[in-house]
């Protein structure tokens, strides 16, 4: 399959997810500070139903801040309910929408990691597909994923799967090793995946994302 083509079934996955949730689940914390399961579903739409002239205002009203505007706009789609979500999420599930100066590697590694911040705190597991799990963790550890994961993030750090045939950072770092998704999680900033993760890196890897939140 194509990129793109992943990202569809990806989209439509998350909408069958959200649509299979109860009203306790859906206001279940997610891993993003802040964002319950359902608004971290309203994050997922939001960039497919926004036109760029409310994102360039929300930006100017943040101060050029993409996380502030970011949070808004998600808040005005929030407000939806969940089946609308579900519905926008199945109709937009072919958009070709990527962020500026980015590929589609960057919503199917979004779509990814947000999936783990929908489920991990409600003790939800899924098999993700290996092809777009390794693309995903290609992308975050390749230093391009900028405003997902800092280019310095996995500096000296071999990240190893050892649920999928996937490896990636410094050849010679130092390894950092376990389930895929947890390794992705853990690259993006959420310490919740790190008690999956093991080797002599892992406490470097802590100490990076121990600030970092949502």
């Amino acid at each position: 399959m194509e990129i793109f083509d992943e990202i569809a079934a990806e989209r439509r996955v998350t909408a069958e997810f959200l649509a299979g949730l109860d009203a306790d689940q859906l206001a279940t914390p997610s891993l993003c500070e802040g964002w319950t399961v359902h608004d971290v579903g309203a994050h997922l739409l939001m960039p497919l139903v926004t036109p760029m002239p409310k994102v360039v205002l929300a930006m100017v009203t943040h101060g050029l801040n993409w996380d502030g505007a970011n949070r808004s706009l998600t808040k005005g789609v929030a407000a939806r309910s969940t089946a609308d979500i579900v519905a926008g999420l199945r109709q937009h599930a072919d958009s070709h929408f990527t962020p500026p100066g980015a590929g589609p590697e960057a919503p199917l590694t979004d779509l990814l990691i947000h999936g783990g911040d929908m489920r991990v705190p409600l003790g939800l597991t899924r098999d993700i597909p290996e092809q777009r799990l390794r693309i995903a963790l290609d992308y975050v550890a390749s230093g391009k994923a900028r405003g997902v994961v800092p280019a310095d993030r996995v500096s000296g750090l071999r990240l190893e799967a050892d649920d999928v045939a996937w490896a990636g950072g410094d050849p010679d770092g130092s390894v950092v090793s376990g389930p895929g998704e947890s390794l992705l999680l853990a690259v993006a900033g959420r310490p919740a995946a790190l008690a999956e993760l093991a080797g002599p890196g892992l406490a470097e890897l802590a100490a990076r994302i121990s600030p970092e939140r949502g």
